[in-house]
């Protein structure tokens, strides 16, 4: 299958206890699907993966896989431990509705090419679902060059990558194109690829939608969002989508240690954005 469009890694709600608040993940997953999404990435960095426990996840991709229709539903089981992974995928891959699997390059333990491979090629191996890498140099410190990507689109089941570096992005044979970056969506689309795993989706999914739908209009839509794509990067993600989550109304709650939450500064800022789009005035 290709996968592409509007996909949403989309923030995991917690309640006041700080517990996975399902009430509020199904509002959040229908509000998604209703503005622009063709799907959902669940317990992704968006959604606070590294504090999810493996129950908590396979409640989450459950929750997706029950509301989301025919929408695409991934479910992420990467981490750095090549054994949980699979385990992880295995789980993930008896849920009817999951569509495909999402795993992160290696962090960390800093893997050689050959152990690159091997991780991914066991993942693949657990699943009979489309399995999209993630190539995430700024949090797992290793970047999987293009040439390596070329390799890994041989692997049976590795369908596409979601590339969240800023430079030498590039097809690659075999694979689908992802944006993982928001500012990167445009750029992604314009060379032929099939769409993104995105976080202000979750905000402006519809005008981000337009992008794919109104190729013509691609570059006057990415500019008119460039000050959103910034306000979410005043911190760490996903504090600042989070915050402009709860801002917009969206019982989202707060965050897991060590995630904390932003600094007014950091909240003026995301608050003077979502003005500016006008986004506050309809809450």
């Amino acid at each position: 299958m290709s996968i592409g469009g509007i996909i949403t890694a989309m923030v995991t709600p917690f309640d006041g206890d700080g517990r996975v608040d399902e009430d509020a993940t199904v509002a959040l997953i229908r509000h998604c699907l209703d503005h622009g999404s063709d799907g959902i990435v669940m317990a992704s960095t968006t959604g606070e993966a590294s504090t999810l426990d493996d129950d908590e996840k396979l409640s989450l991709f459950q929750l997706a896989a029950e509301e989301a229709g025919d929408a695409l539903v991934v479910a992420n089981t990467g981490s750095n431990d090549t054994r949980h992974s699979v385990e992880l995928t295995e789980r993930a891959s008896e849920i009817a509705g999951v569509d495909a699997i999402l795993a992160v390059s290696p962090y960390y333990n800093k893997p050689n090419r050959r152990g690159i491979v091997a991780h991914f090629e066991a993942i693949a191996a657990a699943t009979d679902r489309p399995l999209i890498l993630y190539n995430i140099p700024s949090r797992c410190v290793i970047d999987m060059p293009n040439d390596l990507l070329a390799e890994l689109a041989q692997v049976e089941n590795i369908a596409a990558v979601k590339q969240a570096r800023f430079e030498d992005i590039a097809p690659i044979d075999g694979m689908d194109l992802l944006a993982g970056n928001d500012e990167v969506l445009a750029d992604i689309l314009d060379m032929g690829g099939t769409g993104g795993i995105l976080v202000a989706s979750q905000i402006v999914g519809e005008e981000m939608r337009r992008m794919i739908d109104e190729p013509g209009e691609r570059r006057q839509i990415h500019d008119g969002l460039r000050d959103l794509y910034q306000a979410m990067g005043v911190t760490v993600n996903p504090i600042p989508v989070k915050t402009a989550m709860r801002m917009l109304g969206h019982e989202v709650g707060g965050f897991r240690l060590p995630l904390v939450e932003a600094s007014e500064q950091e909240a003026e800022e995301i608050r003077a954005v979502l003005e500016r789009h006008g986004l506050l005035s309809a809450v």
